[in-house]
């Protein structure tokens, strides 16, 4: 399945709840969240009649979102029902507040890895950046991931000035230790609008870091992130969707808990497969029109933002 401009869209990411067990700053507004109705979101059943759609055309990834994906209700079955559509891999983005105790089903019915979102080592920012999350069950989580030999874990650390530079460092040094750190550029996007005081580029940090060198082997490449490693071992990776952005290689779309899909994290436009489903609708042909069309790139130099808060589009 490919758009107007030939990119190979073979990704699908999938918010299956605008709900989430944290409050961190830069994602969720602390107050006045108006959680969707039951019958607002796209139910387990719906959801699978999409991503089967979406596999007879070509779809070899998901990825599990949020919000937070293991607040949502009947998230094994919907994992297992993926898995069992012949879908090559399945992924989840998860804060990892509740992946101790579900680990191992998730894994059982389908996941084949995680990335577990992290901005600070240390639990008293990590309490006030999540307003009130513990960042031992965290810890706890990715620890159990290891004993699984769940591999690669990846941690997707969003890098913000007046936050969690100075950490740069003891997140390089958690690397060593059996995970890959992914330092990622803060986009403005939902809450983190006009926040450009606390934006650091990529390149900054590879400077920072120094004494890195660039993996080019097959195993570690990627459309999205670059990796380095240093000389103890650790692995490194850095996402620059401002500084370098990735669109003339984007090979991917997102379906939100609404039903809404998005050819573009930071396009607004949309259009609502739940209400196709519901009025019996063929979204076989809907989705090849729409991924054909998708836009060429996103504008965020140019001011073109994103409204929607974070966690109804799962980032």
């Amino acid at each position: 399945m490919k758009d107007a401009l030939g990119r190979k869209i073979d990704y699908l990411r999938i918010s299956v709840t605008d709900k989430c067990n944290l409050r961190c700053k830069y994602c969720m507004p602390e107050e006045g969240i108006t959680h969707l109705n039951h019958d607002e979101i796209l139910t387990i059943d719906e959801t699978l009649k999409i991503v089967e759609v979406f596999k007879d055309l070509g779809i070899k990834k998901v990825r599990l979102t949020g919000g937070e994906p293991l607040v949502r209700n009947g998230i094994l079955n919907l994992v297992k029902g993926i898995k069992n559509m012949g879908i090559e891999e399945i992924c989840m983005t998860t804060n990892a507040i509740k992946l101790y105790d579900m680990a191992y089903d998730l894994k059982k019915n389908g996941v084949d890895r995680f990335n577990i979102s992290l901005d600070t080592l240390d639990a008293e920012k990590f309490r006030d950046i999540t307003r009130g999350g513990d960042v031992n069950k965290v810890l706890k989580s990715i620890d159990k991931l290891k004993q699984m030999d769940m591999k690669p874990i990846k941690i997707n650390t969003v890098v913000m000035r007046h936050f969690n530079y100075d950490e740069i460092e003891d997140f390089v040094k958690f690397a060593e230790d059996g995970v890959i750190v992914r330092f990622i550029e803060l986009m403005p996007i939902g809450e983190a609008i006009g926040k450009s005081d606390d934006y650091v580029s990529n390149e900054e940090i590879i400077k920072k870091i120094g004494n890195l060198h660039k993996i080019d082997s097959d195993s570690k490449k990627s459309k999205v992130a670059e990796y380095y490693t240093n000389p103890n071992g650790a692995i490194v990776g850095f996402i620059n969707p401002i500084s370098h952005k990735f669109c003339s290689e984007c090979n991917r779309v997102r379906l939100d808990c609404k039903g809404n899909l998005l050819m573009c994290l930071h396009s607004n436009k949309s259009i609502n497969l739940k209400d196709c489903i519901r009025n019996g609708e063929d979204i076989r042909q809907i989705i090849t029109q729409q991924i054909y069309n998708k836009p060429e790139r996103h504008y965020l130099e140019e001011g073109n933002f994103n409204k929607r808060d974070m966690n109804t589009i799962g980032g």
